[in-house]
């Protein structure tokens, strides 16, 4: 069985990869195998949404007729950010949610993800289900059992008030004194997230959200953050946040317009929580690629790490594992899981601002706290990806970290789909990271090249 699943969904090019006949198929699949158990006399429901691609249109079509005549009545949420269907899917009671979206890929790409009842992501056992049934034969429901499509306008004002309501300061706009620049990358957060951030009582200048269907990530949002930076400069602003397409994600820019990583905004939510004591576990969750300095800010405040695999799919199964509450990548996805069921962008920067906010403090000097250590990364082709553990490579790795002594770290990964390792380095000067790189990546191309290469 070719799994058509990767780490975030169903994901390629639109009406290629990503064609109408396979979102129907997946739609009719996933129903079936999301409304097992599902009460007998009552009509399961799902919630679908879109970000604000030209292809989400179509496809958005297709999966709710796919859903309809699979017997699952449709509210159809339209244009509303990822986080915000999982938490339509929480709040209503629906047996499960679909997203279209390609989150921060190019236009052309789309994808398709579902959520499970109570808004969270599917376990790989449930993904492989439902792709075990994709071309099966299957008796369909006709007359009054087909399901109905229906509108749902009222979703994105009912998102937008709890993600407001999830700072805790009913009757008050706690983000009052603060000027944001927001950069929603013309995706799925354009009118919900200003929206928020006005409601919580900040001063927003908005950027990138005016969507066409064909501009969303095109030069801006959180994977090209120099429109958002020189805005902030410009408008002399206190900080500036930008999503992705489907504003799961966020980065921000302090008033100098520097980066802020997802590693940092996580130590400093974890910083705040652990002094309101609303830090369970004592714990932040990270994945293998967060900086070596967010773990030694966090040992400064006696708060634990624990890492996971790459994917926020990962942070999350470990956080509801042991029950922790802050997790996340260095990407810009953060979980907060007192608040929602996954990665938020907008929750993301509700809260950083009110950690400025509560604190008297500005994000420089917040950020200030989660020093970052150069990082280099070097992709290795050509190589048996099979072979990180090689020997020869596993003896280069540990000299290199000997000379490192402490003060910085190697990580090697295998490609998911290519013939390629990954080599990062970690070092106390970027000429260091660097070197050792690229030295490190030299020894796994002598050690595990292919000879097709």
């Amino acid at each position: 069985m070719t799994r058509l699943f990767g780490t975030d969904g169903v994901r390629g090019l639109a009406n290629r990869d990503i064609s109408a006949r396979l979102a129907l198929q997946l739609s009719v699949a996933g129903s079936r195998v999301l409304t097992r158990g599902w009460p007998e006399g009552k009509r399961p429901f799902a919630v679908v949404g879109r970000d604000t691609r030209v292809s989400g249109e179509f496809l958005s079509a297709a999966i709710s007729a796919g859903i309809a005549s699979a017997g699952v009545d449709v509210l159809d949420a339209g244009m509303l950010p990822t986080p915000g269907i999982a938490s339509v899917v929480a709040d209503t009671g629906a047996a499960f949610g679909v997203v279209i979206s390609a989150s921060h890929n190019p236009m052309p790409d789309n994808g398709i993800k579902f959520f499970a009842a109570g808004g969270t992501k599917l376990d790989d056992s449930v993904e492989d289900s439902i792709l075990a049934i994709l071309d099966e034969d299957w008796t369909r429901p006709t007359g009054a059992e087909v399901g109905r499509i229906s509108r749902y306008p009222a979703a994105a004002d009912e998102y937008t008030e709890k993600l407001v309501r999830s700072l805790d300061a009913e009757g008050t706009r706690p983000l009052s004194g603060l000027k944001v620049v927001v950069d929603c990358a013309h995706g799925a957060a354009s009118i919900v997230g200003p929206a928020a951030l006005r409601q919580a009582g900040a001063e927003v200048i908005v950027s990138a959200a005016e969507p066409d269907g064909f501009n969303i990530n095109d030069g801006v949002g959180s994977t090209h953050l120099e429109p958002l930076q020189r805005l902030v400069v410009e408008t002399q602003s206190d900080l500036g946040v930008a999503f992705d397409g489907d504003a799961d994600r966020c980065l921000a820019v302090d008033s100098l317009g520097r980066v802020i990583n997802g590693d940092q905004l996580m130590g400093i939510l974890a910083i705040g929580l652990k002094e309101l004591g609303e830090l369970k576990g004592n714990t932040l969750v990270t994945t293998v690629m967060s900086n070596i300095g967010l773990r030694h800010a966090m040992d400064k405040y006696s708060i634990e790490t624990v890492q996971t695999a790459v994917g926020d799919r990962y942070v999350l199964e470990r956080m509801l594992a042991d029950g922790f509450v802050l997790g996340g990548e260095q990407s810009g996805h953060v979980l907060m899981l007192d608040h929602g069921t996954t990665g938020d962008g907008v929750q993301t920067a509700l809260h950083l601002m009110k950690r400025m906010a509560d604190s008297k403090r500005t994000l420089a000097d917040l950020a200030a706290e989660i020093p970052q250590l150069p990082q280099a990364l070097v992709n290795v082709k050509g190589v048996d990806k099979h072979g990180v553990d090689h020997p020869k490579v596993t003896a280069e790795v540990n000299a290199v970290e000997a000379e490192l002594e402490g003060s910085g770290r190697v990580l090697l990964r295998a490609s998911g789909t290519e013939a390629l390792i990954r080599v990062m380095v970690e070092a106390e000067t970027e000429d260091i990271a660097q070197a050792q790189a690229e030295r490190l990546a030299s020894n796994v191309r002598d050690t595990l090249g292919l000879e097709e290469f």
